[in-house]
C-alpha cells in the first residue's frame, strides 16, 4: 500500500515564501510599517494607527503569512526614517516591486527614476510611458504603490503643478516634497 507522506520540506519552502515578515516603527511622518518577503521590501506604509497599518498590509497581501518581527527589520526602518529626514541621503533598500500588474511595474520603475527634489506631473509621466491619454492611469498605479518612499509617487503632482492625493494624506505628501526641495 502506498500512502502519500506530505513533503514537509516542500511545505515547510511554501511557508517560507508565503511570509511577509514586518515591523512598526516612528518616524517624522507618523508610524511606518516596513515589509519584507524573500526578494526584498515589499511594503513601505506610513500612518497614524499602527493597526491600520497592519490591516493595510493584510489587506495587500492576502493569503500571505504576516509575521511581525522587530529585530529583523530595525535596520530597514531606521533607513525609512533617516530618509524622511534627510531625503538627499537616499533610500537603498532592495524592493520587491512583483505584486502590481505589468503596467503598474512600468509606472513604479518610471517613478525609481525621478532623482530626489524633482517632481514630475502625471500627465508628463504618461507621456514618457507612450501614453500620451494616460494620465488616469498613471495616477491608479501610483495609488496602487504599496512602497512608499521606495517607489516616490509622491513625486508626481497635477498637470497644474498642485499637489494631489496621496494614499499616506496629503501633508505627508507636502512634508516629504518641502524636505527634498531644501536638498
Amino acid at each position: 500500500m502506498n500512502h502519500m507522506q506530505p513533503d514537509l520540506k516542500a511545505t515547510a519552502a511554501s511557508v517560507v515564501l508565503d511570509t511577509i515578515t514586518y515591523a512598526i516603527g516612528q518616524s517624522a511622518l507618523g508610524n511606518i510599517l516596513a515589509a519584507r518577503g524573500p526578494i526584498g521590501v515589499c511594503a513601505i506604509l506610513i500612518g497614524s494607527d499602527a493597526g491600520t497599518l497592519r490591516q493595510d498590509l493584510a489587506n495587500r497581501f492576502p493569503g500571505r503569512v504576516l509575521l511581525e518581527d522587530a529585530a529583523c527589520l530595525r535596520d530597514d526602518l531606521a533607513a525609512i526614517a533617516r530618509f524622511i529626514e534627510t531625503p538627499g541621503a537616499g533610500l537603498d533598500l532592495p524592493l520587491d516591486m512583483r505584486h502590481g500588474t505589468p503596467f503598474q511595474q512600468r509606472v513604479w520603475e518610471a517613478l525609481r527614476a525621478i532623482r530626489c527634489g524633482a517632481t514630475v506631473t502625471y500627465t508628463a509621466l504618461a507621456r514618457r510611458l507612450g501614453m500620451p491619454d494616460g494620465a488616469r492611469a498613471v495616477a491608479t498605479a501610483c495609488a496602487a504603490n504599496a512602497i512608499a518612499l521606495g517607489i516616490p509617487c509622491h513625486r508626481v503632482l497635477r498637470a497644474d503643478g498642485s499637489l494631489s492625493g496621496y494614499r499616506w494624506g496629503i501633508e505627508r505628501k507636502r512634508a516629504l516634497l518641502e524636505r527634498e526641495a531644501a536638498i
